[in-house]
Formats: structure tokens, sequence, C-alpha cells
């Protein structure tokens, strides 16, 4: 049963949003400035002081993750009149994975997106120095914009502060539970994601312990189920540390989940550390290629930009295979994914599309016209003059002076040469009105010769439909293209998110995660042969 909410000045209570072995959260609202937010308030009833040092230790360790957009932020903590200490922290109105999976199937293109970005948090979380250590669907909320935020840092340590104990095998004999926890001091574990290494009686967790935990946050989000959970078997937490610890994953069985994911995804949850990705980052961009694979936009990688020390030394190697963190630039994602060859340009006047027959071709292919030109008259030597003069004494055929001086032959040379100009023009007037040919002319069935196709501008999509799911929690976009061609694709792109465009190639998508009530909008164009066209704003209310 939940405890009573705690009278907080400056606060109103509204509802209590969930309660847990050592806290309650409680739904206040916040009179200046005046917003909701969640208030987790710690239990007194059998709680000693390590528990209180451990609440302390998770709103200092929130509080300095707070600014990351996928990381719950804690605005403030404190202890109530009735000695009780409370966290005021943000409130994400969405349900956290875990109830999302309860009610509907995720999609390959939302689970790599969620995945990249709870990445981003926990690289964020390892750059502080910080392991999560309980990466799970339930410790990840969503926010009015449908953004994963990651939350629940309670059995966070320190990197170079790790705890005394933790919940062993030889305990979750006694007492085997799927979160499990032993006496006061030891520290929770959520089997299902949880790595091999931390079921030892020593474990020695490091970044890569969270790498596994999250590699099956994102498998369960795809399969609807823990990773080594196998239907219709027994799935206790024994079943499930036994084939954690033989690297057992249970095959995926959804056909449209491509098998470099399902890769990614079991390189993350290798049995051996070593095998595993060596940072987050890493695993986030395992991720990114997967979308680029499948055609997506790849989703930005959101991590900070600090000089980090030493993180903590691989077990078994000397100084020289310490892994050390580097510094870590802000990710602005993968490079964008590759278009069609950009179309053949002509001279720099009008682009030709690729696919199309070259008009231009059949120009430049006419054979070349006869073009007189004057011949040039060869020097003569003096004697070679003087027997030509004779000749011309005894001759009616005049010489070649006289020739070249014979008005006549000079004006048939002049026309000669204008008559080379208007071919050389009327050919240059060709090319030019077969570049500037109608844009787009359909080749007539059965008709020979070419098709005179010459794509110059792409018809922007004509919206059919925008329909809101009835929750309003989703929106359904469809439209269509003028004259359609076999190989168009489509961008779009949700205004008021910082998203880059995402890629279809059918002419319809469904936006998730929507607050409802709220107006959502789309930006539409249609891609063809490498050309864009003019955007389409669709709506739906």
């Amino acid at each position: 049963m939940a405890s009573q909410p705690p009278e907080l000045g400056g606060y109103h209570f509204i509802r209590l949003l969930g309660s847990g072995g050592f806290s309650d959260v409680f739904l206040y609202e916040q009179e200046l400035p005046k917003r909701s937010v969640a208030v987790k308030v710690l239990l007194t009833d059998g709680v000693d002081e390590a528990a209180r040092a451990h609440f302390v230790a998770e709103a200092n360790v929130m509080a300095r993750l707070s600014a990351h957009p996928y990381i719950v932020t804690i605005f403030h903590a404190g202890v109530a009149g009735d000695d009780r200490p409370y966290l005021v922290m943000e409130y994400c109105s969405g349900p956290s994975l875990a109830d999302q999976l309860k009610r509907e199937r995720i999609g390959v293109e939302d689970a790599l997106r969620t995945g990249v970005r709870l990445s981003s948090a926990v690289a964020t979380a390892h750059a502080a120095g910080i392991l999560h250590r309980d990466i799970k669907p339930a410790n990840v909320l969503t926010t009015a914009l449908g953004w994963p935020a990651l939350t629940d840092f309670g059995i966070a340590s320190a990197l170079e502060e790790l705890p005394v104990h933790t919940t062993t095998l030889s305990e979750l004999r006694r007492e085997p539970t799927d979160t499990a926890t032993s006496g006061s001091r030891s520290v929770g574990l959520s089997v299902p994601w949880s790595p091999p290494e931390m079921f030892s009686d020593d474990p020695d967790p490091d970044v890569r312990s969270d790498i596994f935990s999250l590699a099956a946050t994102v498998y369960t989000l795809l399969a609807g189920r823990t990773p080594f959970e196998v239907p219709g078997r027994s799935n206790g937490t024994l079943d499930l540390m036994g084939r954690i610890e033989r690297g057992m994953v249970t095959p995926l069985d959804r056909g449209d989940v491509p098998s470099s994911l399902t890769a990614s995804l079991r390189r993350g949850m290798a049995t051996r550390r070593e095998d595993r990705y060596g940072s987050a980052v890493d695993f986030a961009r395992a991720l990114q290629r997967v979308e680029l694979e499948l055609g997506l936009a790849p989703t930005g990688i959101d991590v900070p930009n600090l000089q980090l020390g030493e993180v903590r030394p691989t077990p078994g190697g000397g100084d020289e295979q310490e892994t050390r963190a580097r510094s870590v630039a802000t990710i602005q994602a993968q490079p964008a994914p590759p278009v069609e060859p950009a179309a053949t340009v002509v001279r720099g006047v009008v682009p030709i599309s690729p696919d199309a027959p070259a008009r231009v071709d059949r120009v430049t292919a006419v054979p070349e016209h006869t073009v007189l030109r004057p011949r040039p008259a060869a020097p003569a030597s003096p004697a070679a003059d003087e027997a030509d003069r004779e000749t011309a004494r005894h001759s009616d055929t005049p010489s070649a002076g006289d020739r070249a001086n014979d008005p006549r032959r000079r004006l048939l040379a002049w026309i000669g040469a204008g008559a080379a100009a208007v071919v050389v023009l009327g050919i240059a007037a060709a090319v030019v009105a077969n570049v500037l040919a109608p844009a787009y002319t359909p080749e007539t069935p059965g008709a020979g010769g070419d098709s005179s196709i010459a794509v110059t501008v792409v018809p922007p999509p004509v919206l059919v439909s925008a329909v809101r799911s009835p929750d309003g929690a989703a929106a359904t976009f469809v439209w269509k293209t003028e004259e359609a061609q076999k190989g168009d694709q489509y961008t779009w792109v949700q205004e008021g998110t910082t998203n880059g465009p995402s890629v279809s190639a059918d002419p319809t998508v469904t936006v998730t995660g929507l607050a409802p009530g709220v107006p959502v909008c789309i930006d539409i164009a249609t891609v063809r042969a490498g050309r864009t066209s003019q955007q389409l704003k669709a709506c739906a209310s």
C-alpha cells in the first residue's frame, strides 16, 4: 500500500503515480513556475541509513545528467516535514516502454530510433563516470513529445566506487525473483536484462555491462519478451540466468527484422564482455547502419563534448591494454543515406533525367555538313610564277594569281562562308530547341523512335487523408503523386521536432507517440531520379 503524500511547500498533490520497494512516486503541480512534476518520496519504514545514502546519491547522479534530452530531469531535492527525503523530477506523461509493450507491437523503425537515443543517454552517463546498472524497459519513460527518458539511477554507481555487494546466484537460489535484492546492503538486480558478470560472487561491471542491458532492452522492444525467455518453457530466474551465462538468446520470430540488426543485438549481448561493443556510441553507430540499410534517416547521437580521464581497465590487461575514454564530440548522426546519381546536365542549362533517352544524343549524332573553306595558296618560287604567267599568255585558263584577284571568285567565297555559318547556326538552334523541349512528353505505345522524356520538374505530393487514431497518440497520413513513376520515394519530417527527414517507399506514414489533442503536421516531398519536389504540408488535428 502506498504511503501518504507529504506536504510540500509550493506544490499541490494530484495523485499517486506508482509504488516501489523503497519509494513512492506522486504527481504534484508546482505553483511557480506552474507545471506538473513527479515527486519520488523515500519510504521510512524498514529503510536504514544505507538506503538514505543511495537515495541522496541518486539525486546527485541525476543532477549531473539532467541536461540530456533523453534522461529524466531533476529539479529539486529535499526532506519533507515528516523527515522523508524526496526528489522533484520531470513528469513524463507517456507510458514506460514496459507499459507500451503491453499495448502495442513496436515497429523496427521505432525500436532503432529508441535504441540510438537511449545509447546517447547511456554514453552521456558513462562520460560522466557513471554506470546505470539497471537499464530495462520499465526504467525508460516517454515524454509528451514521445521521446524516451532514462530514469531510476537508484543503483547507479561511479565507475571508481562500485558497491560492496550485489545479489549472487547462491542467494537467488534461496529467493528467486525477476528483480532480486538481498538485505539492505545489496543492490537490486533485474535478471532478464543483466549480463552474466553480474551473477558472480564478486561482480565487476564496466561500461560493457550497461551495453548488454541496452541491447537486451532493444531486443525486448522487438520481441515483446525478454531475450532469454523461451515461450512455452520454464522461465524462472534460475532458468534465465543459466541461459544468459550460456549465451542462449531466443531467436526473433519477426520477418521484418533484418539480419544485420539481429547480429548487432547478439554482439551487444555477447557472453564475454570482450566480444561486445566497446562503448554505447559504437552500439548506436551499429544501429544507425541498420537505419541506413533500411533507407531510413539515421537518428542523431547526442553526447557531450567532454574530456574524459581513465574510465576503467580491461580485466587481465596491462597498462597498454587499459580502456581509456577519449574526448567525444557531439555527433549529428552518420552521413545522409545515398541518393540516386545526379541527373545529367547539358552545358549547365537544364538537367535531363538519367532514365530518359538523351535527345541531345540525336542532335550530336548528326553527321558533319560539308563546309566551304578557302584553300590556302602554296608558296611558289619566282621561277614558278614566271612559268604561270607565260602559260597564261598562251592559254585561256587564268593563272593562280588571276584567280585569286577575280572579283567573281571572291564573291563565291563569301557566299560559301555565309552558307557554312547558316549550317552552324542551324545545328546550334536544333540543340537548344531539343534541350528546351517540353519537360514531360509521355511515350506513345507502339510509336517508333525514342520517347523524348526529359523530367525537369518533380510533381509534388497531394494529400489523400490525415486520420488521427482513436486515442490521439498516432496519426496516419496518406498521399499520392500525379503520374507516379516506378522508383519514386518520399521524404517526410515532423514539424516541431529535431529529427532529420525520414524516407519512405510508400505514400503513407504513421506518426506515433503524439500527445492527444495536440495537432501534428508533417512536410512531405517526392524524390525522383535524385531530384526533390516542392513540399506538401499535411496536418492532423
